[in-house]
């Protein structure tokens, strides 16, 4: 399936005529193929007596034509025996469980297969597209034993769309630029003896952390991970006074210097526009992009809640906002404690991670990566960590929520190896502080020295 050969399918040939008297309609097969040879025919057996096709080659040489043959070019009877061409009745295709009549169509997962002929035979020809749902991925994995420590399954969502497309649409990270990478994390200052083994910041801060969403066909991960952990960070830091779900869609549509919206985004590009101008709340400006529908910005940068006709929240204890929700300065965290200690401290923070074919298919359990192919960038925002008990040693995980809907997961949530860098996970966490209109916050954001918006 991945060395890019067109698949044949298991058919069932009707007609029981011999490739001498019946002759086929190669209309589909152009050509030339014996004819295209310098030497054209060959006498006997010679296997380089041959040319490329559909894949596989054909034979021009006399061996081919023998009883039950399926071997010779569709050119061979014209070319080296001088048999005019005329078509018989044809045949017709069968795959699981039902005929196809020739010349007719089906999709099977992702690829579009036509009942043609081949040579002297008739098949269902089809595409070559790799698959985003590869049922031998999900057997590998399923049946891997202790060398796999997570589950796959098949989803309707995902079935009958190409890998390409998981990988563009359902992504949507663009990695970092080198001046941004080469920023120096955060070191905070802590005692590692206070992480605890296992932590959900969902029951530390209930009822204060957003759910899962679904960014859908849109490489979007980029703007739906930004503002999923603001809101989260505007619930935590104002203990539940600013509970918000922020606009994606207004950063998607708005946020466009640098980025591509749909195509994918920096993720320091929309922490520094969050910084600068921010966002309106969902109910304001929805969430569209994913259903296909990609708007023009409709709010000017310098827009208040007022200006973009929404509702402005009030509560006795928060100053009337009317200005849009702006985050500080985003800023890394370089260690496994370091992300534990942020989490458990300030609330769920935004990672990258590299996103090969298994992962779109992943069901429970806590994952690695089973093997390479074609990846992407994909950002999602840990929630929290743990340890999964096992015959053998535990093993570490973050707990992360993805923005494939809840369908898609364990619940919309996926477990992933901890303190490897799995699928470079580690490699460039972000977080930032909330700018609440609390009268007073609990505590002081960090004094940063290495800000990315810095480098912007």
């Amino acid at each position: 399936m991945w060395n890019g050969q067109w698949m044949i399918v298991a058919v069932a040939v009707l007609l029981s005529l011999t490739a001498v008297t019946e002759g086929r309609d190669f209309s589909d097969l152009q050509g030339p193929y014996c004819a295209g040879r310098q030497s054209r025919c060959c006498p006997d057996r010679r296997d380089d007596c041959s040319v490329p096709i559909l894949g596989t080659r054909c034979y021009c040489d006399d061996f081919c034509n023998r009883t039950n043959n399926e071997d010779c070019c569709p050119d061979y009877w014209k070319v080296c025996l001088g048999m005019d061409w005329n078509p018989a009745p044809l045949g017709r295709c069968y795959y699981n469980g039902q005929y196809y009549n020739f010349n007719e169509a089906v999709k099977i997962n992702c690829n579009l297969c036509k009942c043609q002929q081949a040579g002297t035979r008739v098949e269902l020809l089809c595409e070559q597209n790799v698959c985003l749902v590869e049922p031998e991925i999900i057997s590998r994995v399923n049946t891997g034993g202790y060398s796999f420590s997570w589950r796959a399954s098949n989803y309707s969502t995902f079935w009958g769309r190409r890998l390409d497309e998981g990988i563009s649409l359902r992504l949507g990270t663009l990695q970092p630029q080198k001046a941004v990478m080469r920023m120096r994390p955060l070191t905070p200052v802590y005692d590692h003896r206070r992480l605890p083994r296992s932590f959900d910041a969902r029951n530390k801060w209930h009822g204060l952390i957003e759910g899962v969403r679904d960014q859908g066909w849109c490489g979007s991960s980029w703007a739906l991970s930004t503002v999923s952990v603001a809101s989260d960070r505007f619930a935590v830091m104002s203990q539940g006074l600013e509970k918000v779900q922020l606009s994606a869609q207004h950063l998607l549509a708005c946020n466009n210097r640098g980025q591509r919206a749909c195509e994918g985004g920096h993720l320091d590009r929309a922490w520094l526009f969050l910084r600068k101008f921010g966002v309106v709340d969902e109910p304001c400006y929805p969430y569209t992009a994913g259903y296909g529908f990609l708007e023009r910005c409709r709010l000017p940068k310098r827009s208040n809640l007022l200006t973009a006709r929404c509702k402005p929240p009030s509560h006795p204890q928060t100053v009337l906002r009317t200005d849009l929700y702006r985050m500080g300065p985003s800023y890394r965290l370089g260690s496994e404690q370091d992300i534990m200690y942020e989490i458990m401290e300030s609330g769920p923070v935004q990672a990258t991670m590299k996103v090969y074919p298994d992962f779109f298919l992943y069901r429970s359990g806590v994952y690695h990566h089973s093997g390479n192919g074609p990846s992407g960038y994909h950002s999602v925002r840990i929630i929290g960590w743990g340890e999964e008990v096992t015959q053998r040693e535990p093993i570490k995980f973050w707990l992360v929520a993805n923005s494939w809907g809840s369908q898609w997961g364990e619940n919309g949530y996926f477990r992933i190896r901890r303190g490897v860098n799995e699928c470079e996970i580690e490699d460039f966490v972000l977080a930032a502080w909330a700018d609440t209109h609390v009268q007073s916050v609990p505590t002081r954001p960090p004094t940063l020295n290495n800000q990315l918006s810095n480098v912007i």
